[in-house]
């Protein structure tokens, strides 16, 4: 009979790289969304987005294409632009569902690109749904009232629930949750990712329905963290399992401590749907 592995000692070094590196882009970001729906708010927004996207595609393409990274990102970046600048210069009722719409045609024309190329046109195709629609929900969130209150709300449960999934799952260790292609995520860091949501989650909503209308219930609070915190740590194991197939240790090495920008981002660009999703349920009138 084996012996189990010893348990790995928590890496303060690590957890310092990574709260230095969250803080640089937690006081940035919140610095863009703090302008809110103004002419520089928007503009600001848009272009943070935009950045977002030539990141992530040319991160895809290193991951998924090497050998022509550089072309295959250029017509993601394309397809995804294209559909993120569509509402904002059609502000008509039919933009946004048109901008979805569009996504499709995008992903053809990536694959076809791809096909080319001599890459694996699913593999583009998949890398323009998989960016352009948290950008697209992220764009309506603040295209939407109170988009302070909304970003915030999903920046706060992301944060929360990679916080605490992080510390909790490696103080208290235990039971693994996939561990073929993610071994150093716990059961016990699910659930304190899961509190975590909750808590921000909460918080954000009693400040924010004081400063700025968001007008939402403790309970609907609980479920937009519940909501947010289990599709932050499902993105987060999604990207796992797609590094896990291209072979990659990290998708880049933009921010020290996380890797590539979609290594920090994973979880947020399923939170992101998540909490449109709450949001568009809130503004149909479904919950208050």
């Amino acid at each position: 009979m084996t012996s189990s592995r010893p348990a790995r000692r928590f890496d303060w070094h690590n957890l310092a790289v990574r709260a230095a590196s969250a803080i640089v882009l937690i006081t940035g970001v919140v610095a863009v969304i703090w302008q809110g729906a103004s002419p520089l708010g928007n503009a600001a927004f848009l272009l943070m987005l935009s950045l977002a996207v030539g990141m992530l595609a040319i991160e895809w393409g290193g991951m998924s294409a090497p050998a022509t990274s550089g072309r295959v990102a250029a017509a993601i970046i394309v397809a995804v632009l294209v559909c993120l600048y569509l509402p904002s210069l059609r502000p008509e009722a039919w933009a946004w569902p048109a901008a979805w719409l569009c996504m499709v045609f995008g992903a053809a024309a990536a694959a076809l690109a791809a096909g080319a190329l001599r890459e694996r046109p699913a593999d583009a195709a998949f890398g323009v749904f998989y960016i352009t629609a948290p950008i697209l929900a992220l764009a309506w969130l603040h295209a939407s009232p109170n988009p302070i209150s909304w970003i915030i709300l999903l920046f706060a449960v992301t944060w929360s629930a990679d916080i605490c999934a992080f510390l909790v799952g490696n103080l208290l260790k235990g039971p693994k949750i996939w561990p073929r292609y993610s071994p150093n995520k716990t059961w016990a860091g699910f659930i304190g990712g899961l509190v975590g949501a909750v808590l921000g989650s909460m918080a954000v909503v009693w400040v924010t329905s004081h400063f700025h209308g968001a007008q939402l219930s403790v309970g609907f609070a609980v479920s937009v963290g519940l909501a947010g915190g289990l599709a932050t740590m499902v993105g987060d194991l999604w990207e796992s399992v797609l590094k896990r197939r291209y072979g990659v240790k990290d998708s880049g090495d933009l921010i020290p401590g996380h890797g590539g920008l979609l290594d920090r981002v994973d979880g947020l660009m399923f939170a992101a749907l998540a909490v449109a999703g709450a949001r568009l349920i809130h503004q149909i009138g479904w919950a208050q």
